[in-house]
């Protein structure tokens, strides 16, 4: 088992992307190696053990990318939570800011139903704008975030305050 700076190790940082002052935590090193990449999964696995739920939800794209793996191994169903316009049957739609400007996400409609629980599983939490807004359209579809894992926290950002009072856990934290 690699130890969590082993796995930090992984994630390549590109300075001043994509604009100076920022930081860039790139997952792509990550994803290429299979031992990382089977560690973060065992990690977001753990996360998520023991918790009553129904499906994982993921965000487009690297939601997809961890959220799927945990859905498996979890014999759950996976929920795609996607770009404005990307769904094809009838959808819910959640507007949020963005750091410059505003964005919009969306579910198809019959994806939950009231009663169901849901993991959000996702690469990074930064901001907390897209956890926020993905916990609104669950809500709106009468289901609950049982919890939100993530591989990546920016812990300076405080995105944890967007979640609320819903359980949240962070493989990693910068």
């Amino acid at each position: 088992m690699m130890t969590l700076d082993e796995l930090k190790g992984y994630i390549r940082n590109i300075p001043d992307f994509p604009e100076k002052g920022i930081m860039f935590r790139d997952i792509t090193t990550l994803l290429k190696d299979e031992r990382a990449l089977r560690e973060s999964i065992v990690h977001l696995n753990r996360a998520v053990y023991g918790i009553p739920f129904d499906y994982v939800v993921g965000p487009e794209s690297r939601g997809f990318i961890f959220g799927m793996p945990v859905a498996y191994e979890m014999d759950k169903g996976f929920i795609p939570v996607r770009k404005k316009g990307k769904l094809p049957a009838e959808v819910i739609s959640k507007e949020y800011d963005l750091e410059y400007g505003t964005a919009t996400i969306e579910m198809h409609k019959d994806a939950l139903k009231p009663g169901d629980k849901v993991v959000v599983i996702d690469d990074l939490l930064a901001t907390g704008g897209t956890a926020k807004a993905i916990k609104e359209l669950v809500e709106s579809a009468g289901a609950t975030v049982a919890k939100f894992v993530f591989l990546i926290e920016l812990e300076g950002l405080n995105g944890k305050e967007a979640l609320g009072d819903t359980p949240y856990a962070s493989v990693l934290k910068y």
